[in-house]
């Protein structure tokens, strides 16, 4: 039988992937560190083992009915949690250093970065009523409404439980091979894109590790490539001639941000040549780590339909973007003029000492033309220099970077700070529609990192808010903060919200929503951070609050939370599929965690309340009593309690553990470990890849109510990211950088293709128009089939 060996990592998601998560100290969680797996585990070649259309028991499905007395679901707060949730006003994070280029064995502790300090944060002006004919895009800015816009006479919106009128019907989407608009595709999630004619074979060339030179001499269907930051988690989406993904900041596409200046950025590029089209910059929280961990940058993959885009910031802000930047020559708005930073010099330092001493006489010092022209804004003639706030602020009008415009300049902390507004001169920069703030409207504290892949529904924007645990990993700083939000996705207004796990958050959030339309009901469903999923109605909501539909527990009762990984409760940061109206998602954990005990469920979606396999009870005489769930531990034994099945269970069919081989024992390969990555399902065939480097390959029907498992190929590395299945193959990347390729079919165990793509892939193939892309690490591939 073969040894899990614990591996620790940068982290999320993604979701979506997702990201990265952290180790579990009381300083907080710490960068990862990749493990080399046992030298047994050579990952020159993997293997496979075949389940001969194994079936699965796994006791968990039974519907027999229990005599239970069912009493009222109040949660149960386990830890001490504060009255009300923190500020934000806290200490600013202590700087660290530059950032080396990245190495093929670097860890993340040895990427440090400069943080850009005294910068203020970018806020929408109060935009007046747009004219009846204007664009819905063009409304005012987010804001919270106390009730749906157009519902305050019937109080749900008019027959929600009919279609709305959608941008593009996910069928249709995954059908025409074209553009891949969102992560999964599409509102189902499913990453099965109708693109024909793809290569089965490619060769990246070679980088020159120190000047990034590329050698082309031995590359095969590369059709471009572009530079990306030193930590990629974001998978790429493709829409309307681009291409977006999300990243840090290691490429330093901005003058005015080098590379050694941390941020999350959101890349565009054109999707012909992969020239670089503009970046949104979101600097680093003041607040640290807890909430803004160094250097994971964007980890969602953003929404895109028609010419706007959403996404989440690592800021915690979801924000709609005009997709052509300001190509277009417009600034989009409502917002408009968006503040943002230029050059900075420190006040201490003599530059900085004579830049005030040179504005208090109307003048520019040599030291701050230079940082000026540094940060690409060349000053041409004659600056006039005009005090605001006589020795703190001054107002800069010349020609910069060949723009006649108007720069502030004013005293932040220690720093002597530059700004602009954003306008359709600043092409290479991102052009914000609206703003939604979700830290400081809502009081939301993510644990270490906001993270999200937005999905829609007709007008209705869900959100994941990444509420999550501070450092201590005990304390929950907001618990009352909501975790599901429901948006009007053309003005940013908030219609609904929930924070249905409450005290049950277990470490951090970091999974994304999906939509479907089942039993004719549209149903939007969110992984909670305490292994529960949610289901609520896919509408506007009554009074700021959603319609709970089912919930479903994907743990064990008797499973248990044990900080740093060590118990075998999880998280849910995968995403839910649906594929023929059934829900599919698996339960991981942030892979600063290591590996583990895994679950993938198979749940049926029409049924309503709580559906999940079993209940936990007390047990006082002849009488059962169901009990409210715990954070920790939800049943526990020696106290008396006892988990039964449930009779309004929603579980088809559940897969953790298969004898394959048939011997009486459970291997390594015979196991459902640990995954963040989400399932990829066609002609009722799942792939599914784990965090310990299996692939699973089981059928989406089960057999008799249990999982049927085809077989498992180990790739003998970590997998972070989720299978392609795509024109009759099936393509998985892993953490040593290599794609496998499959051809598609529960007969084909073994791939047929295993190529290098010189650093990690943390993230999701995707295909669309004709050709693969690719995200590593560093650098992202455009791979298409080209005649020789």
């Amino acid at each position: 039988m073969r040894k899990q060996e614990l591996s620790a990592f940068s982290m999320i998601l993604a979701a979506f992937c997702l990201g990265t998560l952290a180790t579990v100290t009381l300083s907080g969680c710490k960068p990862p560190t990749a493990v080399p797996r046992a030298a047994a585990t050579s990952n020159t070649s993997g293997s496979n083992t075949t389940g001969s259309n194994t079936t699965v028991s796994t006791g968990w499905v039974s519907n027999t009915t229990a005599n239970t007395t069912v009493a009222a679901e109040t949660p149960v707060a386990e830890i001490p949690m504060p009255a009300e949730p923190e500020t934000l006003e806290l200490p600013a994070a202590e700087p660290v250093a530059d950032t080396p280029a990245p190495a093929e064995t670097e860890t993340a502790e040895t990427e440090t970065t400069e943080p850009v300090a005294g910068t203020p944060e970018a806020t929408a002006p109060a935009a007046s009523e747009p004219a009846a004919s204007e664009p819905a895009a063009s409304e005012p800015v987010a804001k919270v409404a106390a009730k749906p816009a157009g519902d305050a006479d019937t109080g749900r919106q008019s027959d929600a439980t009919t279609l709305v009128a959608e941008y593009s019907d996910p069928d249709e989407v995954v059908a025409a091979g074209k553009d891949w608009p969102q992560w999964g595709g599409s509102r189902l999630r499913n990453n099965t894109p109708g693109v024909t004619g793809l290569p089965q074979t490619w060769n990246i060339g070679k980088f020159d590790r120190r000047t990034g030179e590329w050698d082309k001499s031995d590359v095969e269907n590369i059709v471009w490539y572009a530079n990306l930051g030193s930590q990629t988690y974001g998978n790429p989406v493709v829409a309307g001639g681009r291409v977006f993904v999300g990243t840090n900041n290691g490429a330093g596409h901005l003058k005015r941000y080098p590379s050694k200046v941390d941020l999350g950025c959101l890349l565009a590029f054109n999707e012909a040549d992969g020239e670089f089209l503009w970046q949104h910059s979101s600097e680093k929280l003041i607040t640290g780590r807890v909430h803004d961990w160094p250097l994971q940058g964007i980890c969602c993959a953003p929404l895109v339909e028609g010419n706007r885009l959403w996404f989440v910031t690592s800021r915690g802000e979801v924000r709609c973007l005009d997709t052509e930047g300001f190509h277009d020559n417009e600034d989009d708005g409502p917002v408009k003029d968006e503040v943002a930073f230029v050059a900075e010099l420190m006040l201490a330092s003599d530059e900085g000492k004579a830049a005030v001493a040179a504005l208090g006489e109307g003048k520019l010092s040599e030291a701050l033309v230079e940082a000026l022209a540094t940060a690409g804004e060349e000053v041409s003639g004659d600056v006039k220099i005009e005090a605001v706030n006589e020795g703190a602020s001054w107002v800069a009008t010349g020609n910069f970077g060949g723009v006649d415009r108007s720069f502030e300049l004013k005293k932040a902390g220690p720093r002597l700070s530059v700004f602009k507004n954003l306008g359709v001169s600043d092409k290479r920069d991102a052009d914000t529609i609206w703003i939604f703030n979700m830290m400081t409207e809502l009081g939301t504290s993510q644990h270490n990192m906001c993270s999200c892949s937005v999905t829609s529904y007709g007008d209705y924007l869900f959100v994941n808010t990444s509420n999550g645990l501070d450092e201590s990993h005990l304390n929950l700083p907001a618990p009352d903060a909501p975790t599901f939000l429901c948006m009007n996705k053309n003005t940013g207004e908030l219609l609904w919200q929930d924070s249905s796990p409450g005290t049950n958050i277990l470490h951090g959030q970091w999974s994304s929503p999906t939509v479907a339309v089942l039993g004719g009901v549209p149903q939007v469903l969110f992984c909670g951070g305490d292994g529960w999923l949610y289901s609520f109605k896919a509408d506007g909501g009554v009074d700021g609050q959603p319609e709970l539909l089912w919930k479903f527990d994907c743990n064990p009762k008797e499973s248990k939370w044990v900080i740093g990984g060590e118990g075998t409760r999880n998280n849910l940061i995968a995403t839910p599929v649906v594929y023929n109206d059934l829900v599919y998602i698996a339960v991981g954990q942030d892979p600063e965690h290591g590996e583990g005990e895994g679950h993938f469920w198979c749940i049926d979606p029409n049924k309503r309340g709580n559906v999940s396999p079993q209940l936990a009870m007390k047990v006082e005489g002849d009488t059962r009593t169901e009990i409210p769930h715990k954070r920790i531990q939800a049943v526990e034994p020696e106290n008396g309690e006892i988990a039964v099945d449930n009779p309004n269970s929603a579980v088809v069919w559940h897969y953790s553990l298969s004898d394959n081989n048939d011997d009486g024992e459970i291997d390594f390969e015979e196991e459902m470990h640990r995954t963040i990555g989400t399932c990829a399902i066609k002609d009722d065939v799942i792939y599914v890849a784990d965090f310990s480097g299996l692939l699973h390959c089981l059928d989406a029907r089960g057999e008799n109510g249990q999982a049927k498992v085809h077989f498992t190929y180990d790739m003998f590395a970590q997998s972070w990211g989720s299978p392609l299945i795509a024109d009759g193959h099936v393509y998985v990347g892993d953490e040593d950088g290599d794609v496998a390729i499959f051809q598609f079919g529960p007969q084909y165990n073994e791939p047929i293709e295993e190529i290098n793509m010189g650093s990690s892939v943390y993230s999701t193939p995707i295909a669309a128009n004709g050709r693969i892309y690719i995200s590593t690490k560093d650098k992202l591939f455009a791979i298409e089939k080209q005649s020789k």
